[in-house]
């Protein structure tokens, strides 16, 4: 009995040995952004109790993590990359056999535009549009010309002052009688959204997601009615010397989940797992809004997150994998 009992605890040592040896110890960037250190966190808590990996966090940020699993090959996953900041190097290096897109972090994209508060929305559906906005532009008071109505743009310096601008010009809301207003910093941009929704305020301005201000507060996306025109974007609207912008939405922006080969080579069901793990943008906003509030940091919002969207996650794993999570958690 005892010899059965001894060889009985062997193989199952030696099977979680051999799914822990498959898995290896895996390195996961930690971006320096809410977003990106949830989702590190959630990748490492389900990879080390749910596929049995080795896995840790090492500092991460998309230009420094990006070439150095190109070139070094590591970390082994970036979990939120942003990857048009650097597409043609990512592109290169899975052509090379270097690196793999594993799949998409968020659903919709990162997501831009000029939003309104959605109870102005509610009050008069025309201020979705931008020709509302046009025809109801006294609304939207400037804080030191009556004679002009305030748009609020992009902090300068930041990539998208020069996207901003040129829809701005584009769409000719200088023309309408709307002023470019520079809110200073993105802590000024969000407040100025903030301080309009607790005084139920007009606001029109440029915003991104996902975000926890879009998660606190209801906004709605303004419809330029001219779809979306991905090669003029690119072409004239990205660039400073934009001379002739023509009206576009904003294109979603890719954000992959970014592995080296060599992790998805030897770890095929820790990959399956990544391909399949992917936010909506609301839920995100929502996610990101509560991290806020409570102050949490990225492993503080994992246990939030796994505990209280099961339905969500459990839909990225098999039901023993998230067996196993789910045990891992209660003992936390």
């Amino acid at each position: 009995m005892r010899k059965l009992l001894a060889t009985s605890v062997l193989l199952a040592t030696a099977s979680f040995n051999a799914s822990a040896e498959e898995c290896g110890t895996v390195t996961i960037a930690d971006m320096n952004w809410n977003s990106a250190t949830l989702i590190a966190n959630v990748d490492k808590f389900i990879l080390q109790h749910g596929f049995d990996c080795d896995a840790e966090l090492v500092p991460g940020d998309t230009m420094p993590t990006g070439t150095s699993m190109i070139e070094k090959g590591e970390p082994d996953i970036a979990p939120e990359m942003w990857s048009n900041s650097m597409k043609a190097a990512l592109d290169r290096g899975v052509k090379e056999g270097r690196l793999r897109y594993a799949g998409a972090t968020l659903s919709d994209g990162g997501e831009e535009g000029f939003w309104v508060p959605a109870y102005l929305v509610e009050k008069d559906p025309s201020l979705a549009t931008i020709a509302g906005i046009k025809a109801n532009r006294q609304l939207f008071e400037h804080p030191e010309d009556p004679e002009k109505s305030a748009f609020m743009g992009c902090p300068a310096g930041w990539n998208c002052q020069i996207t901003a601008g040129n829809l701005f010009h584009a769409m000719e809301l200088d023309k309408a009688g709307f002023e470019l207003i520079d809110p200073g910093s993105g802590a000024g941009l969000s407040g100025a959204i903030a301080k309009a929704y607790e005084r139920k305020e007009p606001w029109f301005g440029y915003y991104w997601a996902p975000t926890a201000v879009l998660g606190k507060y209801k906004m709605v996306k303004v419809d330029f009615g001219s779809g979306i025109d991905e090669d003029h974007y690119r072409a004239c609207i990205t660039k400073e010397e934009c001379l002739d912008p023509k009206p576009t939405m904003y294109p979603p922006s890719p954000v992959d989940t970014v592995v080296t080969e060599s992790f998805a080579e030897r770890s095929p069901e820790a990959l399956a797992y990544l391909s399949s793990r992917s936010f909506g943008n609301q839920q995100m906003n929502t996610l990101l809004a509560w991290m806020e509030d409570y102050q949490a940091d990225g492993e503080i919002t994992m246990e939030h997150f796994l505990t209280e969207y099961e339905s969500t996650w459990t839909q990225w794993v098999s039901p023993e994998v998230a067996k196993k999570v789910k045990q891992a958690l209660s003992e936390l």
